[in-house]
């Protein structure tokens, strides 16, 4: 019983957020306030306060590159196999087929039910994930599909199969060099204002260094860390929505189908190829099942101008996730 009271917990917080939002309490775009509170404050909070309180032993960096090859394969897979699938679609599928949200779902409910000792898995497989999540998934995506980042795509581009070929290239070298610049400072951009990416990157130098964060640091943390998961869970709930057509039922159910598929794959290979303690390894199964990206919500409102459904999905993968790492904590020993 006490293993589903705090999944409960959570869907009700969700619930509630939803709830919120039905009655009038919370316009559609407040969960842009609790976006910008949980990633430039409680998340951070979270990993700091995880790599105080736990050991951190140099084999969970294969844990990282484990986490990376999550989050690229994926949207490869996906982008090879959906070749004549219409563009705003096959956009749709790659955006949010791939990448989890650790921080704002994985993260608060694995420590509801494993304690805070699994966090130190979670927070090193997101180090590799953030890099997908926080540029490389919007840079691979419109790279791939020749998409223009500066606008959304009309209708008529998103029933093509792929974007207008890409013009030709400077023949001036000059030329070619400034351009090239113009695109790595605009991915790298998307790397260094994300406080959540710093915070990894800080937490890796201070891992590999060996340094020692002051407790008291993490006292001072403490109280931001514990709202994590009530902020987090709440947001979630507030980008719940119903489709308005078969077309975004359609689009949804295919991205659930995706990352449900990758998940199961994903999970065998943890179990079995990650050389950390068993139940390390079992809090990477449970992050094989997070839902979509918060930045899934982002790129897809660039992308394709539709924040809504991308929020329909981080939503809808939500409590399907929330179900199934119950489950696995339930069925799976450690």
């Amino acid at each position: 019983m006490e293993k589903i009271v705090e999944p409960v917990v959570f869907l009700c917080i969700i619930l509630l957020g939803y709830g919120f939002k039905r009655v009038g309490w919370c316009k559609t775009d407040d969960y842009r306030i609790l976006q910008k509170i949980v990633f430039n404050l409680l998340l951070p909070a979270a990993v700091i306060v995880s790599f105080i309180d736990n050991t951190h032993d140099m084999s969970l960096l294969w844990v990282a590159l484990f986490g990376f090859c999550c989050s690229v394969i994926p949207i490869l897979v996906i982008y090879l196999v959906t070749g004549k699938t219409p563009l705003g679609s096959r956009a749709f599928y790659m955006l949010n087929g791939s990448g989890f949200n650790i921080g704002c779902f994985a993260l608060p409910v694995v420590q509801a039910l494993m304690g805070p000792g699994a966090a130190v898995a979670l927070v090193m497989f997101d180090i590799g994930n953030s890099v997908m999540m926080s540029a490389g998934m919007n840079a691979v995506t419109t790279q791939l599909l020749r998409i223009d980042e500066s606008r959304p795509l009309s209708d008529e581009e998103q029933s093509r199969p792929l974007g207008p070929k890409p013009p030709r290239k400077p023949m001036d070298r000059d030329a070619r060099w400034l351009q090239r610049r113009a695109t790595l400072h605009r991915i790298a951009r998307n790397f260094y204002s994300s406080p959540a990416f710093m915070t990894y990157m800080l937490m890796l130098v201070v891992m590999v260094s060996g340094f020692v964060i002051p407790q008291w640091v993490g006292t001072i943390l403490q109280p931001f860390s514990n709202a994590n998961a009530f902020c987090s869970m709440f947001m979630v709930g507030m980008l719940m929505d119903i489709p308005r057509s078969a077309l975004d039922a359609k689009r949804v159910g295919t991205v659930i189908a995706w990352r449900w598929l990758f998940a199961f794959i994903f999970a065998v290979a943890a179990w079995f190829l990650l050389p950390i303690a068993p139940e390390l390894r079992k809090a990477v199964i449970f992050v094989c099942f997070a839902p979509v990206g918060v930045f899934s919500t982002l790129f897809t409102d660039r992308v394709l101008g539709n924040a809504r459904l991308a929020g329909l999905c981080l939503a809808s993968t939500g409590v399907l996730g929330l179900v199934a790492m119950t489950v696995a904590n339930i069925v799976i020993p450690v």
